[in-house]
């Protein structure tokens, strides 16, 4: 057997109280996430996206693998601040929960389009809701073929995913309650709603100051004239899955117009009969 070292040694100095093994430095704290700069137009800091999710209020019922997908949603939209792609990734993530409750309560085993249909056929989700989620399960087929992940803000995140959470508290609860619940939320039909929005649309002024800009590869004229064909086409008979993609892309192009009028306002003055 080996002898054991004497812990009071003398060292090199000759010092017999020095310890013969020091402790190892203490590493250095590690660094702080840096904010993502894409993220600066949604919040002034970090404690603004608190109040971001503040609604995204976890439901009643839940299983555990339907609460911690969706506070999983909730917590990367959060933290979308530090990674702008985080908040795609929530929308996607929400879709997990959605689909399991769905297929749990429909009791059939099929891809989100058909049990969101089969829920609308129920009566256990909305019209107008279920419009909302099919853009949501749209974005996941995008990603999955090549979408840039940093398509979706923040803001358009929390929406989505939103209407997640909208779609799964009530169908945690009682068939009958879900039913009131979806009647309650549809209120006036959408198309009626759509409809006056489109007259007030027609009437309103097209901003001078936006004709002919170019901001971001946006040209605001063909935006306004793009939009105006899908609310056409809904009103005629509605928009295939194609058009619910089109219009997605144009409600991305939105943004850069808002942040454009933002910045330089509208023009008020009237043009009658400008509008498409």
């Amino acid at each position: 057997m080996l002898p054991r070292a004497n812990p009071m040694a003398p060292t090199a100095s000759g010092d017999e109280t020095a310890p013969v093994n020091s402790l190892p430095p203490v590493p250095d704290p590690p660094p702080l996430p840096v904010p993502d700069p894409r993220a600066r137009h949604v919040v002034l800091d970090y404690a603004g996206m608190h109040d971001l999710v503040a609604d995204l209020v976890l439901p009643e019922g839940a299983s555990m693998y339907v609460m911690s997908a969706l506070e999983t949603s909730r917590e990367l939209i959060r933290h979308s601040y530090y990674r702008y792609e985080f908040a795609t990734v929530a929308v996607m993530h929400s879709l997990c929960a959605l689909e399991c409750v769905l297929a749990e309560r429909l009791a059939v085993d099929k891809p989100l389009r058909d049990l969101i249909e089969r829920a609308v056929e129920a009566e256990l989700i909305a019209a107008e809701l279920a419009t909302e989620l099919d853009r949501s399960r749209l974005l996941r087929d995008k990603l999955v073929q090549g979408m840039i992940s940093a398509e979706v803000s923040p803001v358009m995140a929390v929406h989505l995913v939103r209407a997640v959470f909208d779609a799964i508290a009530p169908l945690l609860r009682s068939p009958a309650a879900a039913k009131a619940t979806a009647a309650d939320m549809s209120g006036a039909r959408p198309e009626n709603r759509l409809v006056r929005l489109w007259k007030e649309h027609l009437r309103a002024p097209f901003p001078a100051s936006f004709r002919g800009v170019d901001v971001e590869s946006v040209d605001f004229v063909l935006l306004d004239a793009d939009i105006a064909g899908l609310v056409q086409t809904e009103l005629n008979g509605g928009l295939d899955d194609n058009g619910i993609a089109t219009l997605w892309a144009r409600i991305a192009d939105l943004d850069t117009d808002s942040e454009h009028e933002h910045g330089h306002g509208h023009d008020t003055d009237p043009e009658p009969g400008t509008r498409g």
